[in-house]
């Protein structure tokens, strides 16, 4: 049984979260996001208890989504933060920093900047999904994360909605904000994706190039 799930515990360790998956088949890059979401459902749950502890008159913000928003999302924050730091740079080391800073911006999701009204559950949960989106696009897999992250916010966005935990509404205010949503994921996309060709056709000459060295 050890053996079976050797890759499963490998990529599982820490020591791993910086490093391409064993395997990238959609079964495997499933498993990997269910481990880091769940440890990212454990970290919301405990940390926002211990601010509630701390911090009495704590109130979890209240920002109005609406699903435009809440989908684009996924290319948009994917693109920028994952994958174009790693196609123009080329290492898992400043897809951290970049990644860092997009966990960093979920804790200002609030209209207010008062300790009390900070997102800290928020922050604490996508943590973890920074690894598998760094982990994901090193991998060679970005556009399983692009379309993952889209469709966690879309069920987050349905099931905060059903309860009434936040505002929501199913499209935005202004339509021009919402073409201007598609077309900036689109654009972002297309860019990511000239990035990753440019990366690959690199690749294939420096191959070329230590071939015929070798000869």
């Amino acid at each position: 049984m050890a053996g079976r799930f050797a890759d499963e515990k490998a990529d599982f360790h820490p020591r791993a979260w910086l490093s391409r998956y064993r395997r990238i088949s959609i079964g495997y890059l499933t498993k990997m996001l269910l481990f880091y979401h769940g440890i990212g459902i454990l970290l919301l749950l405990i940390g926002t208890y211990a601010v509630e502890q701390a911090l009495p008159d704590y109130k979890e913000p209240d920002i109005p989504r609406s699903l435009p928003a809440v989908l684009a999302a996924g290319p948009i924050e994917e693109t920028v933060f994952f994958g174009i730091p790693f196609y123009v740079f080329g290492n898992a080391y400043s897809v951290l920093v970049t990644g860092a800073f997009w966990a960093a911006i979920h804790l200002l999701n609030t209209t207010s900047l008062t300790i009390n009204s900070l997102a800290f559950g928020n922050l604490l949960f996508v943590v973890p999904s920074l690894f598998f989106s760094l982990r994901t696009w090193v991998s060679g897999k970005g556009w399983f994360s692009v379309l993952v992250h889209s469709a966690w916010n879309g069920i987050f966005f349905a099931a905060g909605c059903s309860t009434g935990d936040f505002t929501c509404t199913m499209t935005d205010s202004d339509i021009n904000g919402t073409i201007l949503t598609i077309l900036l994921s689109a654009g972002l996309l297309a860019a990511t994706y000239f990035l990753y060709r440019r990366r690959k056709s690199k690749e294939r000459r420096e191959l070329q190039r230590n071939s015929e060295s070798n000869k």
